[in-house]
């Protein structure tokens, strides 16, 4: 198998793209000038990419030892509306938007990944598609590009994923077979009543006091009606209602999500969800109107696939940078979208120094150490080699 340690001048070469991409973050579906900025780097290294809605990209490394299996690759390249406050020299620039999920990094670690495969493209069948995918943070993104045909023409055979965590040590890679991440679905409740005079409640009906029942039961249906062995979380984010201390609020408006791991425990509970608040609400004397919006599924890990990538970190670096993740988390990635089409794995990649804070994805001081960047690269390039090796066999 080839070298595919990073090189001291890629790897400097690679910091400066990083920090470029933290200066200039943008938002789901707006990564117009990161795309242009990614289209830059390709096309200084002679690399062709085509262009996939506004702001995706995809670019194919084809091997020219003949036809082979088709693998993917995914970074997401959009950034959060959070104010950065890390104090760091090349912080984001502009005002209200930073990279707190590490998204500069991915971006980075696939362009790296690029790069180094394009270097072996004479040594293997086979091909890479290696996706820039926009909106990560937003619902449907992944859908879109699947949509509009990423994963086809030739069809993607298996997919790859990363993401840096907090949560484990520096340099350590976090691998699982099965759900690593949750579905994450939302839904917005009206409830409406009847407005009145607070010293006459019994003329009126109360649409906070009814929306009280209603927090109440959604917790006893995660608690009583679900088996805990298959978590499910429902989470009242935004609730507002009322206009007066003396009036009786007749609309009350709850925001919140469902996730789950288990998709069939993922319809039912939404669909339970949604019979139990309009039937509860009417019992009050109210009406509800339960809007719900499917997001991305959670993402399942191939126990194929996850293998692989457990192969070569510890050809890389050793049984001891192996890390099996014993639990998966309930935060939620498109990714999923592509899982439930093609065998895939997404791993994690440790960021968590000794005896330094390390702040969590979405912290306004979320940082990392860059040179996560190069084991990154390296994890992807050999696991991608070494599928395409054994498929070709």
């Amino acid at each position: 198998m080839e070298n595919v340690k990073v090189s001291s001048e890629l790897f400097e070469e690679l910091i400066n793209i990083r920090r470029h991409l933290h200066q200039y973050p943008e938002l789901s579906f707006a990564e117009y000038e990161t795309s242009n900025y990614i289209r830059s780097i390709l096309e200084a290294w002679d690399i062709s990419y085509q262009q996939v809605g506004e702001t995706g990209l995809i670019v194919d490394i084809v091997g020219e030892k003949g036809n082979g299996a088709h693998i993917g690759i995914r970074a997401d390249i959009d950034a959060l509306p959070i104010h950065e406050n890390t104090g760091l020299p090349f912080c984001s620039k502009n005002e209200g938007v930073m990279h707190a999920c590490g998204h500069d990094g991915h971006t980075t670690i696939l362009l790296g990944t690029v790069y180094m495969l394009n270097r072996f493209k004479e040594q293997f069948a086979g091909r890479v598609r290696c996706i820039f995918q926009p909106g990560e943070e937003a619902d449907g993104a992944a859908e879109q590009m699947i949509k509009q045909g990423v994963l086809d023409n030739p069809k993607v055979n298996e997919m790859l994923a990363l993401h840096l965590w907090p949560h484990i040590p520096f340099g350590t890679i976090g691998v699982k077979d099965g759900a690593i991440t949750a579905s994450c679905d939302q839904f917005k409740i009206k409830i409406k009543g009847k407005s009145g005079h607070s010293a006459r409640p019994h003329q009126a009906i109360d649409a906070i006091a009814i929306s009280t029942h209603v927090i109440q039961a959604l917790s006893h249906l995660v608690v009583k009606e679900n088996n805990p062995i298959d978590p499910i979380i429902i989470h009242i984010g935004k609730i507002s209602g009322g206009v007066a201390s003396n009036v009786v609020a007749d609309e009350v408006v709850m925001e919140g999500t469902l996730r789950s791991l288990v998709k069939d425990n993922r319809i039912r509970v939404k669909e339970r969800m949604i019979q139990l608040v309009q039937n509860l609400v009417e019992s009050y004397g109210g009406k509800a109107d339960v809007m719900y919006a499917d997001g991305h599924p959670a993402v399942i890990n191939d126990e194929k696939v996850t293998k692989v990538v457990e192969e070569t970190v510890k050809e890389l670096y050793g049984d001891e940078a192996l890390v099996r993740l014993k639990e998966p988390s309930m935060g939620g990635d498109d990714f999923g979208a592509f899982a439930e089409r093609v065998p895939s794995t997404y791993f994690r990649l440790g960021i968590k120094k000794e005896n330094e804070l390390c702040y969590d994805l979405h912290h306004p001081q979320f940082q990392f150490d860059e040179r996560i960047i190069a084991i990154g690269i390296e994890v992807f390039t050999l696991s991608v080699l070494k599928r395409l090796e054994e498929e070709g066999k």
